[in-house]
């Protein structure tokens, strides 16, 4: 089924495209476990901030967006992936101890939910990741909320690891860190 899609890192000039599939994957019911954004935010952001997103994820060593495209040019699943840089500090404000990488944005459209496709997807990011040059990147991690065992499950199957991190979120709900060490060489 999948094998009729390309998948590609996102183009500087593609932002109404990652504006589209981004306002589709937050009107999904799955939506409020899956983002830390809502639809009204989104809608709440001019095209320069589109445009933005969209050229910091083509290019550079700090952030790529993956796309599944379809042949008709149709976007039906994204996953991004941004460089968390040793001794920075992280999106909760924690000091980052290692280069790694961090998966977000995970979304696939339903009717293509259990196809393969999110797997083609983290196969590209993680070996975006790794093709890095010094500082190399030596794990990537995500976050999944505790109500959304079906991504919880996906992410075990493809390799992930629960660090034992638990993050609280203001809805008093809690995300579990997942991490893919780097594979010898």
């Amino acid at each position: 089924m999948n094998d009729d899609y390309v998948i590609r890192s996102v183009r500087g000039d593609e932002w109404e495209k990652v504006k589209e599939l981004r306002l589709v994957a937050l009107r999904d019911p799955a939506a409020p476990v899956a983002f830390l954004e809502t639809e009204e935010s989104a809608l709440a952001q001019g095209d320069e901030f589109w445009q933005q997103r969209a050229a910091g994820a083509a290019e550079g060593r700090g952030a790529r967006q993956f796309i599944a495209e379809a042949g008709d040019g149709r976007w039906v699943g994204s996953v991004t992936v941004l460089i968390e840089a040793q001794g920075g500090t992280d999106y909760f404000g924690e000091t980052i101890e290692r280069q790694q990488g961090h998966l977000v944005g995970v979304f696939v459209r339903p009717e293509q939910r259990g196809s393969g496709l999110v797997a083609k997807l983290f196969d590209a990011a993680l070996d975006w990741a790794w093709s890095l040059g010094e500082p190399a990147t030596e794990r990537v991690r995500l976050f999944v909320h505790e109500d959304n065992p079906r991504a919880e499950g996906f992410y075990r199957r493809y390799g992930f690891e629960a660090s034992g991190l638990l993050v609280p979120l203001e809805t008093g709900a809690k995300e579990r860190e997942y991490v893919y060490t780097r594979p010898a060489v």
